[in-house]
């Protein structure tokens, strides 16, 4: 179980209600489209309606409760990061005092060089750290420098803490709802 701290990118309170029956054949359509990402158009929920058969309002509605429902947990970019030049990349994690680590995590996630943040369980004795946060930089210094003043800026210098840095970039890609056998 994980707890982010970051915007969602399609809100979840638009309607759900339909007044038609949709199609399965369509929303099996939408599943394996959005596996490959959205379309770069200027309305790609439209693009995605047009390859599905259904209509843009269904395409959103449908989206809004897979998200409701936990099918998709994430609605957001998979940025290839090296691709841009950030070769040093530190997940950073902390060993935060439970009734904090909603607060902590929120302010966390407001600040502009953390680019991913969330909560998962301690797994002690050996992993006693409950929060996480990603920080992407073009080399290692300018990453501890911009650790160096988020500690400072949120008062964590009491705060139990390991940077981790990467040495491999794995295959980065979006959800799988559909089955490929």
């Amino acid at each position: 179980m994980s707890q982010p701290f970051s915007a969602d990118y399609l809100p979840r309170d638009s309607a759900t209600s339909r007044s038609t029956e949709v199609s399965a054949w369509g929303l099996l359509r939408l599943r394996k489209q959005l596996e490959q990402g959205l379309p770069l158009t200027p309305r790609p929920f439209q693009t995605l309606a047009e390859r599905t058969g259904l209509s843009e309002q269904e395409v959103m509605d449908a989206i809004t409760q897979w998200q409701s429902d936990g099918l998709i947990k994430r609605f957001g970019l998979v940025v290839k990061h090296r691709t841009l030049g950030y070769n040093a990349n530190a997940m950073v994690v902390w060993n935060i005092p439970d009734e904090q680590v909603q607060a902590l995590g929120k302010a966390m996630a407001a600040v502009p060089f953390i680019t991913l943040c969330y909560q998962r369980p301690r797994r002690l004795p050996d992993w006693p750290y409950n929060l996480f946060c990603m920080i992407h930089g073009t080399n290692r210094e300018r990453v501890l420098a911009q650790l160096a003043c988020l500690i400072d800026d949120q008062n964590l210098q009491h705060i139990q803490h390991a940077v981790l840095f990467s040495n491999k970039a794995y295959r980065q890609r979006g959800g799988r709802y559909v089955s490929h056998d």
